[in-house]
């Protein structure tokens, strides 16, 4: 068996905290904090995946109103020992260079692709962990044989729970968080053009 090195150790009992990311220079990119244990994305990205975020992303910068800003790579601090990075996030947050981390109430939209490694996080813990934290808007993107589905879900306030407002195929059209109009089937990677 080998050991665990010094820097994947916990400093506390507790586990884990949201600050202490910013002080894991040896943690390997992407690595979120998930009820206080460090979660790694162990296995390579998908070309799928990547592309499909990448092209969203650009899709979503070029229509996003004044003042709203697209990001990827960035975590949202939850609470004290929650800090997940989904795929894409839309904010409203004002740009610091220096910044690692979003605040949910800076958060308008998630965006989660999910992937076999990830599967039961983006569909279950990530999607009640971004609703109790009252995060307004979640999209679950699903491959469907190469095609993405986008389940669209939105904030139930009173019960800080999220209500699905539907699974969107070839387009999606919303008004919310601002209005957005994409053909899915020109992000996915073979589609385009």
């Amino acid at each position: 068996m080998t050991a665990l090195p010094d820097w994947m150790r916990p400093p506390r009992a507790e586990g884990w905290f949201a600050e202490d990311l910013d002080r894991l220079p040896e943690a390997p990119r992407h690595t979120e904090l998930i009820d206080g244990a460090l979660v790694f994305a162990m296995s390579p990205q998908r070309w799928w995946h990547r592309h499909l975020v990448t092209m969203l992303t650009v899709a979503l910068m070029e229509q996003a109103p004044a003042g709203v800003r697209v990001g990827r790579e960035m975590t949202i601090k939850l609470d004290q020992r929650n800090r997940p990075e989904p795929d894409l996030l839309v904010t409203t947050a004002d740009y610091e260079g220096d910044r690692t981390w979003f605040a949910p109430e800076e958060v308008q939209l998630v965006v989660e692709v999910v992937s076999p490694e990830s599967a039961h996080r983006v569909r279950t813990v990530k999607l009640r962990k971004y609703a109790e934290a009252g995060i307004r808007h979640y999209w679950c993107i699903e491959d469907e044989d190469t095609v993405p589905a986008v389940h669209v879900y939105e904030l139930d306030e009173p019960t800080r729970s999220y209500a699905p407002a539907g699974i969107f195929r070839h387009t999606l059209q919303r008004s919310l968080p601002f209005e957005i109009n994409l053909d899915l089937d020109k992000l996915a990677p073979g589609r385009s053009g």
